[in-house]
């Protein structure tokens, strides 16, 4: 083995709220330094092109590709997989909805449609179908027809802002929670 390969990059940063250091080969993304040196698995290898959304993590707060990213931007910046969303056991109002609507169908999508909606509603408590629409289009799914997840999103969101909503009646699966 040549030095080259035997080289680690170090670096530091926040992950999931906790300070965070990582040493990994400097060409790995982030994606791979996740799953394979950190050991968090719920962010999904898809395409590894940027197409499908699947490794979809935030990174200050944004939503951002993480098969796109290497692991060394990652040096002194916030980073927020699947794994951080829940507070201890209590799950966010996202994956709440997304259980009580059946939006997670397979569930291997679901990670990176979870984050894109909460960077969503962070900026934009009172989304409407369209803007949701906009927000998710980055990510596929091969399970659904999109609506459960959108309603879902609504949902979540009326929550967080405190409101009942009851779904419609037409809905696809029938709830009214």
């Amino acid at each position: 083995m040549s030095e080259a390969t035997k080289q680690k990059a170090h670096i530091r940063f926040t992950l999931n709220g906790e300070s965070t250091e990582v040493a990994f080969a400097p060409h790995k993304t982030l994606l791979e330094v996740l799953r394979e040196d950190l050991s968090l698995t719920g962010t999904k290898h898809g395409c590894e092109l940027g197409e499908c959304g699947t490794c979809t993590v935030l990174v200050d707060g944004r939503a951002i590709l993480s098969c796109l990213m290497l692991g060394l931007d990652a040096e002194d910046r916030d980073v927020k997989s699947i794994e951080g969303m829940a507070d201890g056991a209590q799950l966010h109002p996202l994956q709440e909805t997304f259980a009580d609507t059946g939006a997670a169908q397979c569930g291997y999508c679901s990670p990176g449609f979870l984050l894109v909606a909460e960077e969503l509603l962070k900026k934009n408590p009172d989304p409407n179908r369209e803007e949701i629409k906009e927000a998710l289009s980055g990510n596929l799914c091969r399970c659904t027809g999109y609506i459960k997840i959108y309603e879902a999103v609504e949902l979540a969101a009326a929550r967080m802002r405190g409101e009942e909503m009851e779904l419609p009646k037409d809905s696809i699966y029938g709830l009214n929670v």
